[in-house]
């Protein structure tokens, strides 16, 4: 409870602080950034105190869910490889279906919104995934279990997308569904990995080529369209209206069947990092006699070394030759 506390109060402080930074020194196209960086910052040093007000002596790193390993980088890639594969199975549809009116700007200008963009997504990202899934999800797993730890989580998403206000004609229904299945799928990330890297490049993959690459809105937000502004017109199933593929039904069966490619393409990482290491043990399974047998040998009359025959070896006699053997 209290992660998730502190993951909301900074959220609002990284916003009122670099919307004042960006108003005092007239930075308004760093204004996402500067607030993603603020929030990030928030967050760690947050959780950070809660690891040591918990005297918990593992790695920082290994405490908010991001462990250095061999395979970080390519469970990122992995992750980056599904969130893709959703934005373009999400928007496929509506290119095909002739729903996409895409205009391009290629100003300098236009560029770099475009890298400004792709940073602020990245860092946004990463502090969502360490915010939500993090430190505090992983409390809450051992304090009630994977499954209890999922169904709260969920319980929590929904009050906050019911009290979140949308863009007019967004199908709240859709919308709740998609964001649940969402994070059904970035808990299973932890899940088969215990490492946030997976969640981290599915998020940022999917936000990246919806928003940035294709033009489309994010959660209504359309900030981050700079090169690409795109505005989709046809059914709220296929397009989700002005909230975006985030809310399209399309979107729902698309995260359904992710899950079990997820589970597919995880299978070293699960094996790897979820098993608990097998050590080598053993018990000594030295087994008595039983009394009776032990009562009966001592019981045993001792045998006379005199009645024991000892057979010798017989020396082999030289003979005259023609003679034979004796």
């Amino acid at each position: 409870m209290a992660a998730l506390i502190w993951y909301l109060c900074a959220r609002v402080l990284a916003q009122s602080a670099s919307i004042g930074l960006a108003m005092h020194f007239d930075l308004g196209d760093f204004q996402p950034l500067m607030g993603s960086v603020a929030l990030l910052f928030l967050v760690v040093c947050g959780f950070a105190l809660l690891r040591a007000i918990e005297r918990r002596k593992a790695p920082l790193g290994i405490a908010l869910g991001l462990p250095r390993r061999a395979t970080s980088r390519a469970e990122w890639a992995t992750g980056a490889a599904i969130g893709w594969a959703l934005a373009i199975g999400s928007i496929l549809p509506m290119a095909i279906g002739r729903c996409l009116n895409v205009v391009l700007w290629t100003s300098p200008r236009a560029f770099e919104l475009l890298g400004i963009s792709l940073v602020t997504l990245a860092v946004a990202t990463l502090a969502h995934t360490l915010g939500v899934f993090g430190y505090g999800f992983q409390r809450l797993i051992e304090a009630t279990g994977p499954v209890r730890a999922t169904l709260i989580l969920l319980a929590l998403a929904a009050i906050r997308a019911g009290l979140t206000q949308t863009p007019f004609g967004t199908p709240d229904g859709t919308r709740l569904l998609v964001g649940l299945l969402a994070a059904v799928l970035l808990c299973l990330c932890w899940f088969r990995t215990h490492g946030l890297w997976l969640a981290w490049g599915l998020h940022f993959a999917w936000a990246t080529v919806t928003g940035v690459v294709f033009g489309l809105p994010l959660g209504g937000d359309t900030s981050f369209s700079s090169v690409v502004d795109t505005r989709a017109a046809g059914s709220h199933w296929l397009t989700g209206g002005s909230y975006g593929p985030m809310a399209a039904a399309l979107s729902m069966l698309l995260v359904l069947a992710a899950i079990p490619v997820l589970v597919r393409v995880t299978g070293d990482y699960a094996w790897a990092y979820t098993h608990p290491p097998i050590i080598p043990a053993g018990y000594d399974v030295t087994i008595a006699p039983p009394a009776a047998h032990v009562a009966m040998e001592q019981a045993a009359h001792p045998v006379n070394p005199a009645s024991l025959v000892q057979i010798l070896p017989v020396a082999a006699s030289k003979g005259s030759p023609g003679e034979s053997p004796q």
